[in-house]
């Protein structure tokens, strides 16, 4: 690692060499650049740097791990006039992304029986696992898509999946301008037309836990939450139908030739001012809306769950925020000392406005954007507080990221009871599959407290609150 040049606290410059066209720029300590998990991906660093139209660095993330084309937790802006827009950039599960709630009820005051009824309650509600839909709905028509693709999270709520406030405390007001069904293929609609309302398999989850700790009271204030008080963590993303969408267009991508001269086919990209290029962003903006509705749909149940365990009203049960960590967008950034539109792919990382960022609400002008950053099933998660920072293009970590693959951690764990283990963390979980939990262990992720101090060193974003789970569904 002596090629990596410190430049500032936890920020590291990995320089240009052979066909860069801009340098890394790696968030992390010696700690966290000495994990296992963290070397490899740096080669996808510097593929993405040679993205035709990328301005200012190519980004890593403390939570980096290896991943389709572009690291997950990797941050790319390209230029909207000469840069390239990357199925790859975005990932698979477009708009994977982190939605947080609080209760007005205190840990300390729910019976572990209650816990448990409560834990059995949502994974009722919420079907999880790889491919599973919701039984004995009617499935979305084609009128259904092309509304909600245009609509986003409000679709939902006019179906009485929520209600209308909770359109401000999410990323876009649940929305991303020009989704458009008829770019995406029947097959992707098949795939994600029963899934509204579902978790999915991997990592994806519903948490409940306490919030064991406030780092900056006036902005805990401001939003609401407090020591002791309970809260809901949902993750999920655009299920099959997303991942269908990025399949149909790296397929297309390919048969095109838009991977030539590129380091790696898995990069493939088409110029965003394409017809192929905004096609793209048109079904990748019809995933990510899907993906809103669906974590809308989620938290409705979750506080159906909670009103029939423990009788709370699901209007008191309020979102604080909903952020996307697998997107695309359009955003305007400074570069070389003048504002410039810029795509900006955010791969596995969270945006990070700052205060009096145009784009955020005005709940969150005062204080800058909540920042979501699950850590694992076993230790904690972090709220966070955006810092704008410029060499990021605004933005952060989305998670604790992996430290071990799925595979090393189901060797490590086979034979152990893998539940046992969990309740002796005080944490219950149930899951559709063993296998989920076995790869998911606490242990195959890095240490979400050396993430965070990476973010906080490298002034990305401040601690806010820290996150204890004690009830968890897996997929």
């Amino acid at each position: 690692m002596s090629e990596l040049k410190k430049i500032g606290p936890a920020t590291y410059e990995l320089p240009k060499e052979g066909n860069m066209l801009v340098p890394g720029l790696i968030i992390a300590t010696e700690e966290l650049i000495n994990v296992e998990e963290f070397i490899q991906p740096l080669t996808q660093v510097r593929n993405v740097a040679c993205l035709p139209g990328i301005v200012g660095y190519s980004i890593a993330m403390p939570d980096i791990h290896w991943g389709y084309g572009f690291a997950i937790g990797g941050v790319a802006a390209m230029d909207v006039d000469t840069g390239v827009i990357s199925p790859g950039g975005v990932g698979y599960d477009i708009n994977c992304g982190v939605r947080f709630a609080v209760v007005p009820e205190r840990m300390e005051n729910l019976k572990e029986n209650v816990g448990q009824n409560l834990l059995k309650r949502i994974f009722e509600l919420v079907p999880s696992g790889v491919g599973r839909g919701r039984r004995g709905v009617r499935g979305l028509s084609d009128r259904d898509y092309s509304e909600l693709v245009e609509m986003g999270a409000k679709w939902s709520i006019d179906r009485g999946f929520g209600f209308p406030e909770d359109l401000d405390h999410i990323e876009s007001l649940g929305k991303i301008e020009y989704g458009d069904i008829g770019k995406v293929s029947h097959l992707a609609r098949d795939r994600g037309k029963d899934q509204l309302g579902t978790i999915g398999s991997g990592n994806h989850f519903v948490e409940i836990g306490v919030i064991e700790k406030i780092f900056i009271p006036e902005i805990a204030s401001s939003w609401r939450i407090e020591e002791g008080q309970i809260y809901i963590l949902v993750h999920s993303g655009s299920r099959g139908f997303g991942h269908q969408i990025c399949q149909d267009t790296l397929d297309r991508f390919l048969k095109k030739g838009y991977a030539e001269n590129l380091p790696d086919k898995q990069l493939v990209a088409a110029p965003i001012n394409s017809e192929d290029g905004k096609d793209y962003f048109s079904a990748m903006a019809a995933g990510a809306n899907f993906a809103f509705n669906n974590r809308q749909q989620i938290l409705h149940w979750v506080r159906q769950a909670f009103k029939d365990t423990l009788n709370i009203a699901p209007k008191e049960i309020r979102l604080v925020y909903d952020v996307c960590h697998n997107i695309a967008k359009f955003e305007e950034h400074l570069v070389n000392g003048k504002k410039k539109k810029l795509c900006v792919h955010r791969k596995g990382a969270t945006r990070a406005f700052g205060p009096e960022a145009e784009e955020l609400n005005p709940i969150f002008k005062k204080t800058g954007q909540p920042v979501l950053v699950p850590g694992d099933m076993g230790r904690a998660s972090y709220v966070l507080v955006g810092l704008a920072n410029p060499l990021t293009f605004s933005s952060s970590c989305h998670g604790a990221g992996r430290a071990r693959s799925r595979v090393k951690s189901s060797k490590m764990w086979k034979g152990r009871d893998i539940f046992d283990y969990l309740r002796k963390q005080g944490v219950s979980v149930m899951a559709s599959s063993n296998r989920t939990v076995v790869e998911e262990m606490p242990d195959a992720y890095k240490d979400i407290e050396a993430v965070v101090e990476a973010v906080e060193l490298a002034k990305l974003a401040k601690k806010v609150a820290r996150l204890k789970p004690h009830y968890v569904v897996k997929g």
